[in-house]
């Protein structure tokens, strides 16, 4: 997968969704850069999301926003 750049300025744009540390880094900068719901809506998955929520590593207030938002989150972690 490659993020556009608007999500993703590094060097590193293309992610291997195989590999779990390179799948949850491109959440994380994901959940980080969107601006736009169409973001998120094209680049996470629910379940996904779900599963690779307790490893992501976020902003406090990004984590409490999103579990405030999605509670089943909560109960992944």
């Amino acid at each position: 997968m490659e993020l556009p750049t608007h999500l993703d300025w590094s060097e590193q744009r293309v992610y291997d969704l195989d590999d779990d540390a390179q799948l949850g880094l491109m959440y994380e900068r994901v959940i980080r850069e969107a601006a736009h719901i169409d973001d998120l809506r094209t680049y996470l998955n629910a379940s996904i999301l779900i599963r690779v929520w307790p490893r992501l590593f976020l902003p406090v207030l990004a984590r409490q926003t999103w579990e405030a938002r999605f509670r089943h989150l909560v109960r992944a972690a």
